[in-house]
């Protein structure tokens, strides 16, 4: 299926590895011009230089900004004015007891991964709106339908997005914007491959991860770990113009461990 993305400009926040990084490479892979987002030269450097390994002729662009502070984003506004399709893919995570989890570690989370999307989405959406066309899309979780206990305020976050996502999606009504969120399940990721192995020291990654979904993920229908690109995929048909039925969704791209129906 042709996706139409060739005049579109896209900002992946948090793109210079893992999931935003396979959203950057599907999002170019279709024509798409992509800014490349990452805290340091050095980390964008190598995402680009990563992409255009495989991809040649895929149009980049580099922003060094921190979308986790409010001086990042306003760092972003002013580098990057407009864009076509912002994904809020910005967000970090860590196992804490809830009896351990200070108020500043709730405040962290809160500033990364809801209030990054919230500034951003407060720029771009309105002028989205004003041009009648656009794409926002946040990288939730299927931790926000699924609490996780080991990460409470991470979970709590995460479902903040999904309100806030469907709450700009009434703002888009009469227009060809849209605004969505997709859910992702356990993810193979470095930074995930890295947790998993603190949670089961001493076991190999493989071992690790099936041990993962089976103890913590049970529910989980396809019984695995998900590729980043699976992910990456679901999200580029969501910014593409054949997804403009979708609006005020939360996609559930998480292999079918929330049972749930709504």
């Amino acid at each position: 299926m042709k996706l139409d993305l060739e005049q579109k400009t896209a900002l992946v926040t948090a793109s210079s590895g893992g999931i935003g990084l396979e959203i950057a490479r599907a999002l170019a892979g279709e024509g798409a011009t992509v800014v490349i987002n990452g805290r340091s030269q050095a980390v964008v450097d190598a995402a680009i230089a990563d992409l255009k390994s495989r991809q040649p002729e895929a149009r980049l662009r580099p922003l060094v900004a921190d979308n986790g502070s409010a001086e990042g984003c306003e760092a972003t506004i002013a580098a990057l004015p407009e864009v076509d399709i912002l994904i809020n893919n910005l967000g970090i995570y860590e196992a804490v007891g809830f009896f351990d989890e200070t108020d500043a570690d709730w405040q962290r989370l809160f500033e990364v991964n809801v209030m990054s999307g919230v500034r951003l989405a407060r720029h771009y959406l309105r002028g989205m709106i004003a041009r009648r066309e656009g794409r926002v899309v946040f990288i939730s979780s299927e931790s926000g339908l699924n609490p996780a206990p080991e990460m409470a305020h991470y979970s709590a976050t995460k479902t903040m997005q999904l309100g806030i996502a469907r709450a700009l999606a009434e703002l888009t009504k009469g227009t060809a914007v849209t605004v969505n969120s997709v859910l992702p399940g356990p993810t193979r990721t470095a930074n995930v491959e890295k947790f998993i192995a603190n949670l089961f020291p001493g076991v190999d990654l493989a071992e690790a991860e099936r041990r993962f979904i089976a103890e913590n993920r049970p529910t989980s229908l396809i019984g695995r770990m998900i590729a980043p690109k699976e992910i990456a995929d679901v999200v580029t048909f969501i910014s593409s113009p054949r997804a403009a039925a979708i609006n005020g969704a939360a996609i559930r791209a998480e292999g079918g461990l929330v049972r749930t129906i709504a």
